[in-house]
C-alpha cells in the first residue's frame, strides 16, 4: 500500500536503461524494446509526468558498428568506441520516439561537471528547460572524455545523481535482472526476490555480486549504491527486469515488480545533495565528543576548539570528511581553511586564530550551511 501511494504521487521520474536493454542479443539497437518504451513514455506524458532517461549502450553499439566481439583494454580505444556508438544510440532514440510524437534532447555529462557547483546548476537548468519545451532529456556519461567513468564508474550512479540533481520523485533502473535476490540464483536455486528494502544496510550491500557483462559496466553493487544515494535524499527507487512486458506501465500502476527501495523521510536541500554525493573528499577532520554533540544535536558549525586531528592535503573550499574519536564518519563539508592552517589552529579558541595565522577570516572551520551530516543525509 505504501509503495502504491508513493508511485501514485510521482510527478517526475528518471528511468535508466542498461546496455543489455538498449543493445539486443545480436549487438544491434533494440528497436522492439525502444518502441514499447516510447509508448510507455507517451502514456506518462499524457498524465503530465515528466520523464528523464539515462541510457547506456554507447560502447556496446560501437562494438557492433566495428564488428568487435571483445571490448578493448586500452581506454582511448574504449572511448573511441563510445564516440561511434553514441551516434547509434541517440539516433535510435530520436527516430523511434519521433514515431510517437516525442522529442528528445541529448545531454552528455562528466563527473567534473557535477563536481563544479556552477556547471551542476547549469545542467539542472538545461534539463528543466527541456521539460518546459515538452522534450525528453536523454542523458549519458560522456564516455569519450571521462576516464574515471570508464575505469570505475557506471550509469547506475549517474542516474542516481541525475535524480538528485533534478529532484525527481522516483528512479527506475531497468536491466536484465528481476531485482535484488536473497542470493545469486545461478548458485543458489532457493534464492528468492526481495520485494522491498527499507534501508540499504551492510547486510543488503553484501548481497551484491560482480558484473558479468562484456559490454556493460554496472552490476548489482552499483545499483545498491544508487539506491543509497536516492533513498538518503527522500526519493524512491525500483530495480526491475526490462524484459517484462509493459514493465514501465505496470510499475507506474503500482504493481509489485522488481525490488522497491523505500525513501527515508529526509529531503535534503539542493546544495547539501551536491555536497553529499558529487564531490570527492580531500581529507578528514577528527573531532571530540563535545563537537559531535554540537553538530548533531545543536546544529552548530565546526569550530577549531573541537578539532583533535587533521589528515589529507586539502585547500580552502575543498570537501573533507568529519569523523569522531572512534573513526566513524559523521558528516562532510567544505573547509574554510587549508589543511596547513587547520593543523595550526586545531584545539584553539576562535579568538586565538588571528594570533596564530596572522588573519581571522572565519570563526568556523566548516560552516553549518556548507556541511551535511550522516543523520540528515547519506547512510
Amino acid at each position: 500500500m505504501v509503495r502504491k501511494k508513493i508511485i501514485a504521487a510521482v510527478k517526475r521520474v528518471v528511468i535508466k536503461i542498461g546496455t543489455s536493454t538498449v543493445i539486443d542479443s545480436n549487438g544491434h539497437i533494440n528497436k522492439i524494446f525502444l518502441k514499447n518504451f516510447a509508448l510507455s513514455i507517451q502514456k506518462l506524458k499524457k498524465k503530465n509526468i515528466e520523464v528523464c532517461i539515462v541510457s547506456s549502450g554507447a560502447i556496446g553499439a560501437g562494438m557492433e558498428v566495428l564488428d568487435l566481439k571483445k571490448k578493448p583494454n586500452k581506454i582511448p580505444y574504449v572511448q573511441a568506441l563510445a564516440s561511434i556508438g553514441q551516434i547509434e544510440v541517440i539516433s535510435g532514440f530520436r527516430d523511434i520516439f519521433a514515431e510517437f510524437d516525442l522529442s528528445i534532447g541529448q545531454i552528455l555529462i562528466t563527473h567534473e561537471v557535477l563536481n563544479d557547483r556552477t556547471r551542476y546548476l547549469n545542467t539542472r537548468n538545461t534539463i528543466n528547460a527541456l521539460f518546459e519545451l515538452n522534450c525528453i532529456p536523454v542523458i549519458n556519461e560522456n564516455d569519450t572524455v571521462s576516464i574515471e567513468e570508464l575505469t570505475f564508474g557506471d550509469n547506475d550512479k549517474l542516474a542516481s545523481l541525475v535524480t538528485n540533481l533534478i529532484e525527481a520523485d522516483l528512479l527506475i533502473l531497468l536491466s536484465d535482472i528481476d531485482g535484488l535476490m536473497t542470493a545469486d540464483p545461478k548458485i543458489d536455486p532457493n534464492a528468492v526476490l526481495i520485494k522491498e528494502v527499507t534501508e540499504t544496510t551492510p547486510e543488503i550491500l553484501n548481497l551484491a555480486g560482480p558484473s558479468k557483462s562484456e559490454t556493460g559496466k554496472g552490476g548489482l553493487a552499483t545499483k545498491l549504491v544508487a539506491a543509497n544515494i536516492v533513498n538518503s535524499c527522500g526519493e524512491a527507487m525500483i530495480i526491475a527486469n526490462s524484459k517484462i512486458e509493459n514493465v514501465i506501465d505496470k510499475i507506474m500502476n503500482g504493481e509489485e515488480l522488481g525490488t522497491f527501495f523505500h525513501p527515508n523521510s529526509k529531503n535534503l536541500q539542493s546544495r547539501k545533495r551536491w555536497l553529499a554525493f558529487n564531490l570527492s573528499e580531500r581529507g578528514s577532520i577528527e573531532i571530540d565528543d563535545g563537537a559531535v554533540k554540537a553538530l548533531e544535536k545543536n546544529g552548530k558549525s565546526l569550530l577549531p576548539a573541537g578539532i583533535l586531528n587533521v589528515k589529507g592535503d586539502f585547500e580552502i573550499n575543498d570537501l573533507v570528511l568529519i569523523i569522531d574519536e572512534e573513526g566513524k564518519v559523521i558528516g562532510k563539508g567544505l573547509s574554510n581553511y587549508s589543511f596547513e592552517d587547520v593543523n595550526k589552529i586545531k584545539g584553539l579558541q576562535t579568538k586565538e586564530i588571528e594570533s596564530v595565522l596572522g588573519r581571522h577570516i572565519y570563526d568556523s572551520v566548516i560552516h553549518r550551511d556548507h556541511m551535511v551530516l550522516i543523520k540528515e543525509g547519506p547512510n
